[in-house]
């Protein structure tokens, strides 16, 4: 069996804004700690069946493709019969669509994928500082969550896009937060939010982190999905940062090469972490 790695960006070979090369090395350097397990990479969804049938475990990097149609209908199955899909940043987004027709302003169209994954992106503010929290009671939601959070931090600060992240499915465990009351975001910055949903219950905090199983009809372990916000990366080539939050770059001046989270030990640990829950690899932690 096999693990399949989509990293890409939209229209096929583009990079939309994603430094793809770096971020699909540093995948496959994680990747490589399981030296008995074949990877495949992919830029997008295209013929997604063919991949999953000999596949454990999806990773998915992307800033635009998602799967629909077939492709979204061979991924559900494959869930359903204990498949795990690690879906990282922006395999939240999606599709795009004017907020009026022919005018300029966008916002984000929910589709069958964020169903599936069990959270949707809204926009972000600008890159900036925050502090990323271990939902309270998570690692005890199950033993998913519990491989999922060890030996992460309980709390860890990065610099990073912060994903306003609407959680679609009510039954999905909650893995990370961070305390935002306010949505920042500078107006006409990113896509038009009609409502704020990505509040969580207490008002303040929002979600970067998510775990959905999908139980199965017989006594094997659940399939189930892992989302995680983070992990914005751009070089010179990509970047499309109009600017930065000063608590990153005091004059708002866009770093010409940006890694964030990826340089964090927090982060770091939920990818090692993820990727074994994916493999049914049992954690020492």
């Amino acid at each position: 069996m096999s693990i399949h790695l989509v990293v890409g960006g939209y229209p096929a070979g583009q990079h939309a804004g994603h430094d793809m090369n770096t971020v699909r090395r540093r995948l496959l350097d994680l990747l490589a700690e399981h030296p008995r397990e074949n990877v495949t990479v992919a830029n997008d969804f295209a013929d997604l069946h063919r991949w999953l049938a000999v596949s454990k475990l999806l990773v998915t990097y992307t800033a635009g493709p998602y799967p629909d149609g077939d492709n979204l209908a061979a991924l559900d199955a494959w869930l359903a019969e204990g498949g795990r899909w690690l879906a990282l940043h922006g395999s939240a987004g999606g599709r795009a669509v004017p907020v009026v027709e022919g005018g300029q302003a966008r916002r984000m169209a929910k589709t069958g994928h964020h169903r599936t994954l069990g959270a949707f992106f809204l926009n972000h503010p600008p890159i900036r500082r925050f502090t990323v929290e271990v939902a309270p009671g998570a690692a005890q939601a199950n033993p998913s969550a519990t491989q999922l959070l060890a030996n992460v931090p309980l709390a860890f600060d990065t610099a990073d896009e912060l994903y306003l992240i609407e959680v679609t499915d009510p039954q999905a465990t909650v893995l990370l937060t961070t305390d935002l009351a306010v949505d920042p975001t500078p107006e006409r910055f990113g896509f038009v939010v009609p409502q704020d949903t990505s509040l969580l219950a207490d008002g303040r905090r929002r979600a970067l982190g998510t775990l959905r199983l999908v139980e199965r009809g017989d006594q094997n372990a659940p399939g189930g999905v892992a989302y995680l916000a983070l992990g914005h990366c751009h070089g010179p080539g990509n970047n499309i940062q109009p600017f930065v939050d000063a608590s990153v770059v005091a004059d708002g001046t866009t770093p010409p090469t940006f890694t964030g989270s990826w340089d964090t030990e927090g982060f770091a640990q939920l990818l090692r972490n993820s990727i074994a829950w994916g493999l049914g690899v049992v954690s020492d932690g």
